[in-house]
């Protein structure tokens, strides 16, 4: 594993490249995108999603197959590998163009196994493709905060270097097509366990009497400290449960997680326990808000309101 950092590098010049999916991350890294000069040419299902896309400099598509005729790299921002599939097989797909792309950049956090198929698809088509997960929530992207882990042929990495260095600072090379994609499950595994900790000590903490603000700083300067206390600390204690990384989004990825764990024999008896929050939130109409939004979870089960 090789980590590759790219903030130095010289700004590109004016190109043009594909985005499909302008949901909160698709905007961040359009609007990097757009930044360091790339022509951004963006499809979304969302019309309004569309109109903000525009708002913001990018370029109007008609669908997938539309970008792939007129782009020779795009970068897909999705929510699942069965819409990453569609928008390469399905209808006005990119496979139905009368121009292929030479690479595709799936940032999606993906069904591994999945990736391995669309790997292969895509291959038969004469199509590179790298998945390139991002650690990090919309608003640390948009900040280029998050962290790249690519998967695929590494010359086509290197090839694209330059994307990677207008959305992000850090990118880091994992290996073999299918290693983005893995270890992005990973990172998210201990990511979210994060924050539910971080969750259950707000509210133990409020509990016996601690000031929340205190007791933040205080995990910032002691051994409870990780990442998480940045991101999400004081949008706990405040309430604030704008969304910038979905509780519905975040158990599709736990549940990757223990599918593939289950594959591997290997059980993940914290993840299985973090599901069934997860999903209790859905029930509660809690799925949209933001993954911060676990301690209403905490605070409920805490007082014994299931």
């Amino acid at each position: 594993m090789e980590i590759i950092i790219m903030e130095n590098l010289e700004k590109p010049s004016s190109k043009i490249i594909g985005l499909i999916g302008i949901g909160l991350v698709g905007t961040s890294l359009a609007i990097n995108l757009i930044a360091h000069d790339y022509k951004v040419i963006g499809f979304d299902i969302n019309e309004k999603q569309m109109k903000n896309f525009e708002k913001i400099g990018g370029m109007l598509a008609n669908s997938p197959a539309d970008i792939a005729e007129k782009t020779d790299v795009i970068v897909f921002s999705l929510l699942t590998s069965d819409i990453v599939l569609d928008v390469i097989r399905g209808k006005k797909g990119i496979l139905s163009a009368n121009k292929y792309p030479t690479t595709i950049i799936d940032t999606t956090t993906a069904d591994p196994i999945k990736t391995d198929k669309i790997y292969s698809i895509l291959l038969e088509n004469n199509i590179d493709y790298l998945d390139a997960t991002i650690s990090g929530s919309s608003v640390q992207i948009k900040e280029r905060e998050g962290t790249f882990m690519v998967g695929g042929n590494k010359s086509v990495y290197e090839r694209h270097g330059d994307i990677f260095s207008a959305v992000a600072k850090e990118t880091i090379y994992v290996g073999s097509s299918g290693t983005g994609a893995r270890a992005k499950l990973a990172v998210n595994l201990v990511v979210g366990l994060n924050r539910w900790a971080l969750a259950e000590a707000l509210v133990f903490a409020q509990a016996i009497g601690l000031d929340l603000q205190k007791t933040l700083e205080i995990f910032t300067k002691t051994q409870a400290y990780s990442s998480i206390l940045d991101a999400k600390g004081e949008k706990m204690i405040n309430n604030d449960f704008t969304t910038q990384s979905r509780i519905r989004q975040h158990r599709k990825d736990v549940s990757l997680m223990i599918k593939m764990a289950q594959k591997e024999n290997l059980q993940l008896q914290l993840s299985a326990q973090h599901l069934q929050l997860l999903d209790n939130m859905i029930k509660n109409g809690d799925g949209d808000l933001d993954v911060s939004s676990v301690i209403k979870a905490v605070r409920n089960y805490g007082l014994g309101n299931r």
